[in-house]
């Protein structure tokens, strides 16, 4: 199994790091663009892109941190435990729904570009909605595995502060 969690560690924060990127970068433009123009639907809009824009700026800096922290600590860190990752995994996991679902209910689930012309920036809104429900699932995918991995650790006596390894 440490195998396993050598190799997933990277791909699965990697993965996070990348998505986050895309969704730094498109909730960054917006956020320019809004300010820049003042071209927003409602202050809502503006507001919850600027809160998607903080939550991928949380989850790029802090799983980055995370990424180096497994590879260059040792094993039996309390910085790369299994509750050093529920803790950050757990707020970033919130700030991902929050940010998703707060999207997703201001563009009612999705824009149709073709038939609208409210949003003047429908299908960056639409990509921005699409890649705050991908971070969700991956943040999601990772807080469960690190919590089976938690209570594995638990169990074979090292407490909350074993490694995931």
């Amino acid at each position: 199994m440490n195998k396993h969690i050598r190799r997933g560690h990277p791909i699965t924060f990697g993965l996070i790091i990348l998505f986050g990127v895309f969704e730094l970068s498109l909730s960054a433009w917006l956020t320019s663009k809004f300010n820049m123009l003042h071209n927003e639907r409602s202050l809502t809009e503006r507001d919850r892109v600027r809160f998607t824009l903080f939550a991928s700026t949380w989850t790029v800096a802090f799983s980055t941190l995370a990424l180096l922290l497994f590879w260059l600590l040792t094993d039996g860190s309390p910085l790369t435990s299994a509750l050093a990752h529920l803790i950050f995994l757990g707020f970033t996991w919130l700030m991902w729904t929050a940010a998703a679902a707060a999207v997703t209910e201001m563009l009612g689930g999705g824009l149709n570009c073709s038939k609208q012309d409210a949003y003047v920036y429908c299908n960056q809104l639409n990509a921005l909605e699409a890649f705050a429900w991908v971070e969700w699932l991956l943040v999601s995918f990772a807080i469960i595995f690190v919590l089976v991995r938690a209570v594995a650790a638990a169990r074979r006596g090292d407490g909350y502060l074993g490694g995931l390894v």
